[in-house]
């Protein structure tokens, strides 16, 4: 059997900010009621993080919550974990009408990071991305140029982005040019 890989093998540059592939990632696509108790017990127990609010993602490494709309949470853990955590997930969802479904290998996972994060992503997805507008711990789930996305920003500024894995290769590429050596515009 093949071992799993990412979608861009762990690609880097660095240019006005680092944009880095990330890898391998566990994630789950967890629909349902977010005030249901096997919910919330699912996605809770899964990941040790609370339930997120709206437009929020509470993330500690690879494992966490994101607010992906008012039926759907994206819960991320280890790669290596998730068929066993959808396991525990399913048993603790019991009767509740909701659904659990790995979606890891059709996900790619960037980090855009540095003094000039937030710029290079402004110029590609239609959000406040200034500093009042977009804190630690807020997620939108938008657009990148021409293609679905979404992204988180963590504790220390840095911005971690999930696409579809089939346009991972675009996606690196308009952060590639948006974070290009003198592509700073000083917006924020």
């Amino acid at each position: 059997m093949s071992e799993p890989i990412s979608a861009l093998n762990g690609a880097r540059i660095e240019g006005i900010a680092v944009i880095e592939e990330l890898g391998l990632q566990g994630m789950i696509t967890l629909r349902g009621d977010h005030s249901d108790k096997g919910l919330v017990k699912a996605a809770t127990g899964a990941t040790g993080q609370k339930m997120p609010g709206q437009r929020q993602a509470l993330v500690e490494g690879e494992s966490g919550l994101c607010w992906m709309s008012p039926d759907e949470l994206l819960v991320l853990v280890p790669y290596t974990e998730v068929d066993a955590k959808l396991v525990e997930m399913q048993k603790a969802l019991g009767s509740s009408h909701a659904r659990a479904v790995n979606v890891s290998d059709a996900r790619a996972v960037f980090r855009v990071s540095g003094p000039n994060a937030r710029e290079v992503l402004a110029k590609m997805a239609p959000v406040d991305l200034s500093p009042e507008g977009f804190k630690p711990g807020d997620f939108r789930r938008t657009r990148l140029a021409q293609v679905a996305a979404a992204f988180w920003m963590e504790e220390d500024g840095a911005f971690r982005i999930v696409c579809f894995r089939s346009v991972a290769g675009y996606v690196f590429n308009l952060l590639q040019i948006a974070a290009q050596p003198g592509s700073d515009v000083g917006a924020f």
